[in-house]
């Protein structure tokens, strides 16, 4: 006899259904207060009230100018939680994607050497284009430094990716160092204007936000998660390995490449504009599979990667009085544990 709670097309329990839907809204409702509440945070004194009245100011029309207080919260501080928040959930839906499609529990746009080549690229885009040329040599850049990232890690682990874990991982370990390396020579080299801009890459930070530079990382996070959606079927089906997603009808290599080199877009397109933030893409997606195995939320994973990267930026604006700590660091510390964690639980499963 079956179990009624077992979804018989994929094993799914159905009371993770509605569980799923009430997380879903819990997150959009946290992802409409979060604005207000992080833009309140900071060494100058403004409340989330003030948030509401600038806010409806400036796109309503509705009551005076707040001076200085107004300034702060619509030129600083409100892009600067957007920034986060695409960052978060396009470094979260990157490492949700390479995980599945590569079949590695560990694979990450930073642990991957995507990162790294990325910046590797942002800084050759520093160094030799004029500031004037920065608005596409910087992206553009970055995008050949990651995908040269992904074809050198392909090509190091070979074709049968799914029991080329441990050798993926050490592949990317390698490249990052390489692409770091090659950084710090041309650093070496380098203006010390230079040397202080490349800095800003290699640390992360949300310091440099504006208007302007919100709508392409927005696009591009907002267009590739729409090509995953409409991908999503395919990518489920290589969870179960290469040969299997083969008799379902799926083209596995040209699915893979494609996917890889869409995460490179995601990846280079947030280094760009916000430097390396490693190991959110690491996170994220296994907190949402411990809450709720089995299952491909793309969208929990997006939203609860946005929220977790706003307020680990508000920590690192608010822990030191006066200072700003480099997001980078924050989360380096948080994901070296959690990959140390997940490290111990597999090798306890293999006793």
């Amino acid at each position: 006899m079956t179990n009624p709670s077992i979804d018989q097309a994929g094993g799914i329990k159905q009371s993770q259904r509605p569980i799923e839907f009430l997380l879903f809204v819990l997150l959009a409702f946290l992802t409409l207060l979060t604005p207000f509440a992080a833009t309140s945070f900071g060494a100058a004194s403004i409340s989330s009230a003030d948030v509401f009245y600038v806010l409806s100011h400036k796109l309503l029309g509705i009551g005076e100018s707040l001076g200085v207080r107004e300034r702060i919260i619509w030129e600083l501080r409100l892009p600067r939680v957007l920034l986060a928040f695409i960052a978060g959930a396009g470094l979260s839906i990157a490492g949700s994607v390479l995980q599945t499609v590569t079949r590695n529990p560990l694979a990450d746009p930073y642990l991957f050497g995507i990162s790294s080549g990325a910046s590797f690229g942002a800084v050759v885009a520093l160094t030799f284009f004029s500031q004037s040329m920065l608005w596409l040599s910087l992206p553009v850049g970055a995008f050949i430094g990651a995908s040269l990232s992904v074809v050198m890690v392909l090509s190091l682990c070979g074709r049968n990716l799914s029991t080329q874990v441990e050798r993926m991982l050490l592949s990317g370990v390698a490249i990052s160092f390489m692409f770091g390396a090659m950084a710090s020579l041309m650093l070496y080299f380098s203006s010390p204007q230079a040397a202080a801009s490349v800095l800003f890459w290699t640390l992360g930070s949300f310091a440099k936000a504006s208007w302007h530079g919100l709508w392409l990382p927005a696009a591009i996070v907002l267009i590739a998660t729409l090509i995953i959606l409409l991908n999503k079927r395919q990518i489920v089906a290589m969870r179960a390995g290469d040969e299997t997603a083969h008799t379902l009808g799926v083209n596995v290599g040209h699915l893979r490449l494609y996917m890889l080199l869409l995460c490179s877009l995601i990846t280079a397109i947030l280094v760009a504009n916000c430097g390396g933030i490693g190991f959110i893409g690491l996170m994220v997606p296994h907190t949402v599979r411990l809450l709720f195995p089995g299952r491909y939320p793309l969208l929990l994973t997006a939203l609860l990667g946005g929220l977790f990267m706003v307020w680990v930026d508000v920590l690192a604006r608010t822990v030191l009085s006066y200072q700003e700590l480099p997001v980078g660091i924050i989360t380096s510390v948080m994901g070296s544990i959690f990959f140390l964690f997940i490290l111990g639980s597999r090798s306890a499963r293999r006793i």
